[in-house]
């Protein structure tokens, strides 16, 4: 900066602010503590060499990130912007859960409201008689015992679909 105030990193580190100092544009020294925290997590010197090796119209955006990723490593040190995004991501999923489910809701209350529109009835026949009319008879003691049917009908009962999620 060079004038009457020295930068918030000058001050920090205690040096004369330089004309042509790289962090001046970027850490006001209005704003001590932006310079702070960006040099306890990576260091004023590899702050520097990295604000260098840019070319100046990306500096300032470089700057915004150095000093959210060192922000969100002092909230949470062992993950840092990753256990942020972990978190958001997780919302969203949790969101996008709960949309679903509303939607379904707002389905099954839609079917519900809807006249009944008669069924033809189809003659389905049973396990046994089927195995027996396409003569595989040996199969009629797995047939009898199994009870997968039974499962699959009662887990998909309309009326106990949302029961517990809904308000009264």
């Amino acid at each position: 900066m060079g004038g009457n105030s020295p930068c918030a990193s000058c001050k920090l580190l205690r040096r004369r602010c330089a004309k042509d100092c790289i962090f001046a544009p970027f850490f006001p020294s209005d704003d001590p503590h932006k310079f702070a925290i960006v040099h306890k997590v990576f260091g004023a010197s590899n702050v520097s060499k990295m604000l260098q090796e840019l070319p100046v119209h990306q500096r300032a955006d470089a700057v915004s990130s150095l000093v959210y990723e060192a922000n969100a490593r002092v909230r949470d040190p062992v993950y840092g912007c990753v256990g942020a995004i972990s978190y958001l991501q997780n919302q969203v999923s949790q969101l996008q859960m709960q949309l679903a489910v509303a939607q379904a809701e707002i389905l099954c209350i839609q079917m519900q409201q809807e006249p009944a529109i008669p069924t033809p009835q189809i003659d389905v026949p049973d396990e046994k008689s089927f195995l027996l009319q396409h003569n595989l008879p040996q199969y009629l003691n797995y047939a009898s015992s199994t009870t997968s049917s039974n499962v699959i009908s009662d887990s998909f009962k309309r009326d106990s679909l949302f029961s517990h999620d809904m308000v009264s």
